[in-house]
């Protein structure tokens, strides 16, 4: 069974009370109904959950969060449990983003923490990989992308764990500079091919979604590659217009 596509929107630290009103009536008013094929969620900050859950409600959009605590409980100040973004309706949460990487300096070890900790509390982690632009011009990617993944899954049931995952370069990520299809094919092969050797079902059903500087502009290109299973959108999914674009571009995609 194919992989179902997803376009999942990183609103990162942006937003209002106003502004999400506006952004949610927007799109469900230039997409009334979703394809069964093509799913999409939006992911607020953590005090905007509720109220973008609200605004959802009944379009079939899902709801995630940008990010979770490794821990479940404690005295953690300023964390978010998964169990409590579960109970505020959240479906998936992204972890690893290349940002929490860079300026918070979250490792592959505690990276996959916090992924064993989504699933637990039952989300869908959308967990992030990618190379810097130096790792890549030194040849490295292929080692830090498996580097990534092995931390990660080793903590993963292929046979009932549910998990996204999304390539970022982030060498592309807030630039304005996308991959080209060539680099994103050779990536998302690689990733598909991991995938697959752990189990050929679980691999299979996967989604591997782009995450670098996706916009309406190059969604149809990025769409048409293969084994591209939709994507994680940042600044674009804060423009009802471009976010659809990009919907439509996969829903178009074979």
């Amino acid at each position: 069974m194919a992989a179902k596509k997803w376009v999942i929107g990183n609103w990162k630290l942006q937003g209002s009370l106003s502004s999400n009103q506006a952004l949610i009536e927007g799109i469900r008013a230039r997409l009334p109904a979703l394809d069964e094929r093509v799913g999409m969620a939006v992911c607020p900050v953590f005090p905007y959950l509720p109220q973008v859950g609200g605004l959802i409600q009944g379009s079939g959009i899902e709801l995630g969060a940008q990010n979770l605590s490794e821990q479940a409980k404690g005295a953690y100040t300023g964390e978010v449990a998964g169990a409590m973004l579960k109970e505020v309706g959240a479906k998936f949460v992204i972890v690893g983003h290349s940002e929490r990487r860079s300026y918070q300096g979250e490792d592959d070890a505690l990276i996959a923490k916090k992924t064993r900790a989504a699933l637990d509390s039952g989300l869908i982690p959308v967990v992030c990989l990618g190379e810097t632009k130096e790792e890549r011009d030194s040849g490295e990617t292929w080692d830090i992308l498996l580097r990534q993944l092995n931390a990660v899954f080793d903590l993963i049931d292929a046979a009932k764990d549910e998990v996204v995952l999304a390539y970022e370069p982030r060498w592309a990520i807030g630039t304005g500079v996308s991959a080209t299809p060539e680099m994103i094919a050779d990536v998302h092969g690689f990733l598909r091919a991991y995938l697959v050797a752990k189990d050929a079902a679980f691999g299979a059903r996967t989604p591997i979604l782009y995450g670098g500087s996706m916009n309406g502009a190059n969604a149809a290109s990025i769409a048409a590659v293969k084994d591209v299973d939709g994507g994680l959108i940042g600044s674009a999914s804060l423009k009802a217009d471009e976010f659809v674009v990009i919907y439509e571009a996969l829903r178009a995609a074979d």
